[in-house]
């Protein structure tokens, strides 16, 4: 029987990852979307698309398919599909790896004010601006809701989730951007802080640079901690050295 992988994806580098897969003979791959994006573009391999009812769920799903190892390759903000990935792999004793692009970095310029929540973020900016370009993505801005006294810009691929702040210019567009795109924007709306989550990776990363050229403070909201134990890989080529080992093992699971 061929080994099965099971991806929990959406990013860029799951993409990049079904895409390898499903071009290798004698391996079948799907890939798991949440379903939060209304167009989530082309995939390669087998698609699945809705959640699988928690651990158990997801545990029961595994032993039933005979999945032979699991890649979590969701965003770094995914903390309950990444818990949920940790408690079922475990239960269903299948090989889980973790699929994390590094995270930013600053360098010198930079204005940076980490904080632990979007909450600490909302509380963080009266005392660093008036006119916020938020780029948390559409989900979890009640946090800024009750921030009447500052105007937001809010950047997201698919329109956000009320409730809103009061004072809030919506812009739908999806990476990646160019730092003087970025800078334009910031120039452009008399931006005077940022708000982002450490995401990682190039797709989004210009607007660090901008912020960095104009002066501008940056809130930047820390990851959420990883479940204990979790093999975790920065890239797909890493990735793919270690699934090859977790597949050439007898029976392909743990």
């Amino acid at each position: 029987m061929s080994p099965y992988v099971l991806i929990l994806g959406g990013t860029t580098e799951a993409r990049r990852l079904a895409a390898v897969l499903a071009a290798r003979p004698g391996i079948r791959v799907t890939t798991s979307l949440a379903g939060r994006v209304s167009r989530p573009g082309a995939l390669d391999g087998e698609v699945r698309v809705g959640g699988f009812g928690g651990p158990d769920g997801l545990a029961s799903w595994l032993r039933e398919e005979r999945v032979d190892a699991v890649v979590d390759a969701t965003h770094p903000f995914a903390a309950t599909i990444t818990g949920n990935a940790a408690a079922a792999t475990a239960a269903a004793r299948v090989p889980l790896l973790v699929l994390r692009r590094p995270g930013w970095q600053s360098g010198p310029g930079d204005r940076w004010h980490p904080v632990p929540s979007l909450e600490s973020a909302a509380a963080a900016l009266p005392a660093l601006g008036r006119r916020v370009f938020l780029t948390t993505g559409r989900l979890g801005l009640a946090a800024f809701a009750g921030l009447t006294e500052l105007s937001f810009v809010v950047r997201s691929v698919e329109p956000p989730e009320p409730p809103l702040p009061p004072h809030t210019h919506v812009l739908l567009a999806r990476g990646p951007f160019t730092v003087a795109d970025e800078t334009a924007l910031l120039r452009e709306h008399r931006v005077d802080v940022l708000v982002t989550k450490d995401s990682g990776g190039a797709a989004t990363s210009a607007k660090l640079a901008a912020a960095r050229d104009l002066g501008l403070p940056v809130v930047v909201v820390r990851r959420p901690p990883l479940p204990e134990g979790v093999t975790v890989l920065p890239d797909v080529p890493a990735l793919l050295d270690r699934l090859e080992a977790v597949l050439a093992r007898p029976g392909g699971r743990s």
